[in-house]
């Protein structure tokens, strides 16, 4: 049965809130590596790709460009400023589509009292060739827009790894009798929101708070190639040792960003991605 919709008096005064971290983490076994690897990041996240991608958002969540502020900066970083206004809900479908091509470095972008923002953090560390690359997206929004239709093409805008993702409702608004509604919309968990394609290729678990009606998700991708974690390298350069020892550490990183703690290392690795 489909949810009755409400009449309102005046504007939607609920705030829903999308936000979450994307991890892509690479072995790369050198400092020259690693420095191609930031310098990679750096070409690929600069600020004209990241519009175009925040120009596909707001197309998706329902909203129109009002202006558009850009700028990459020296060395590495870039930052666009998107000024938008409501305009009617796109389509309910959800797509896997990733064209045209992932989010670079940092972004603002305005939806009346609302924002989205985008940031880039690549990290790497010579100890153990562990590379990774880190993105936090804050989609807000105030009134009829809903930020979770953006969430399946931004997960498949980034190699995402592991994802981790929460929404919130805050505030109350008045229906036409003076009620006041905490929430518009049903949802037991942000899993409701992803497409089934993209749930076969992660592991999920949730940790929700119904009656503060904030929600958690924590993804981690099932399966993936070694030589695509390789960068600057392929398996061929190593032995089975070595590349045993790389699975290692690529397992462990996993592991350690999706718990949120460093693992002892003869802790028996549980939910990971197989190689």
């Amino acid at each position: 049965m489909p949810h009755k919709k409400l009449k309102l008096e005046g504007f939607n005064n609920l705030t829903k809130t999308l936000s979450f971290n994307i991890y892509d983490i690479v072995y790369a076994n050198n400092t020259e590596d690693i420095n191609k690897y930031i310098e990679y990041i750096d070409e690929v996240y600069n600020a004209e790709r990241l519009t175009q991608i925040l120009t596909d958002v707001a197309d998706i969540i329902g909203a129109n460009i009002l202006n558009i502020a850009r700028q990459d900066y020296d060395p590495q970083g870039a930052s666009v400023t998107i000024l938008i206004s409501e305009e009617p809900v796109a389509s309910e479908k959800l797509s896997n589509e990733e064209e045209p091509g992932p989010l670079p470095d940092s972004v603002v972008a305005h939806l009346d009292k609302s924002h989205l923002t985008v940031h880039t953090y690549p990290e790497a560390h010579t100890a153990n060739g562990i590379s990774t690359f880190r993105v936090d997206i804050d989609v807000s929004t105030c009134g009829r827009v809903s930020p979770l239709k953006a969430l399946n093409y931004l997960i498949h805008s980034f190699d995402s790894d592991i994802v981790i993702t929460d929404y919130r409702v805050r505030g109350f608004t008045r229906d036409i009798n003076g009620k006041k509604h905490y929430i518009d919309h049903e949802i037991n968990s942000i899993q409701n929101f992803i497409a089934e394609d993209t749930k076969e290729l992660y592991q999920m678990i949730d940790v929700n708070v119904y009656q503060e009606n904030l929600f958690h998700t924590k993804m981690i991708l099932k399966e993936f190639e070694l030589d695509n974690y390789l960068f600057g390298s392929l398996k061929v350069d190593y032995s089975e040792q070595e590349l045993e020892t790389i699975t290692q550490r690529l397992r462990r990183e996993m592991a350690e960003v999706f718990h949120g703690k460093n693992l002892d290392e003869d802790v028996e690795l549980g939910v990971m991605p197989r190689i």
